[in-house]
């Protein structure tokens, strides 16, 4: 998680202030920090600020640009983690979608004490979506007519659903979450969100 290396590299440098550290005495004493400002809250959002695999770990290595030949083996590694559904259907409805894309829960450090309650896809904090939205973020592409525009195709179905899946696959270092690799949502609602976005009837592609 690229963002939450940045966090703990600026915790670290003010942990260091005062005594000359090693980085690793540094970065030791910065995970401290984390760990014990983010103990009342979701402690599984608290693990993914410091916790990161292999390909966070490697966003994190190069903050700025990444060597396209590096980032052309992440990109093969992560489409290898690709999972599509067994019954081969990619859609869902684009109505729990619109909820899915409306919801944010699940992603905030305060999300507590609703062990059943779904995560949501808080798509509208980076993307244009359906028209009557006024209020949605733009640090990702607008997403209206995603379908109209790109053909409703079997081929743009299997793209979309294997850009929310796991969005490194086709993107290295991307700020979208790997939705499905990391199991923020699961598979039916991934198919929802498809279908908001490949449904001819969906709001997003009138």
């Amino acid at each position: 998680m690229k963002k939450a290396t940045m966090l703990i590299a600026g915790v670290a440098v003010l942990a260091g202030c005062a005594t000359q550290l090693s980085e690793s005495e540094k970065q030791a004493r910065a995970e401290k920090m984390l760990k014990e400002g983010f103990s009342k809250g979701n402690q599984e959002i608290a693990a993914r600020v410091v916790r990161q695999d292999e390909a966070q770990a490697l966003c994190s290595k190069y903050p700025r640009e990444m060597p396209k030949e590096i980032a052309a083996k992440l990109e093969k590694s992560q489409q290898a983690t690709l999972r599509y559904p067994a019954d081969g259907k990619l859609m869902g409805d684009w109505r729990e979608g619109e909820k899915i894309a409306q919801d944010g829960w699940g992603l905030r450090f305060t999300d507590t004490g609703q062990p059943n309650r779904k995560n949501g896809g808080n798509c509208y904090a980076c993307h244009q979506l359906a028209p009557q939205e006024l209020s949605y973020g733009t640090l990702g592409p607008s997403l209206y007519q995603f379908g109209k525009v790109r053909g409703y195709t079997d081929e743009m179905r299997r793209y979309a659903y294997g850009k929310v899946y796991n969005a490194e696959a086709y993107s290295a270092c991307t700020s979208m979450p790997r939705f499905g690799h990391t199991g923020i949502l699961t598979e039916q609602q991934i198919k929802d969100v498809v279908a908001l976005l490949m449904d001819p009837n969906s709001p997003v592609n009138k």
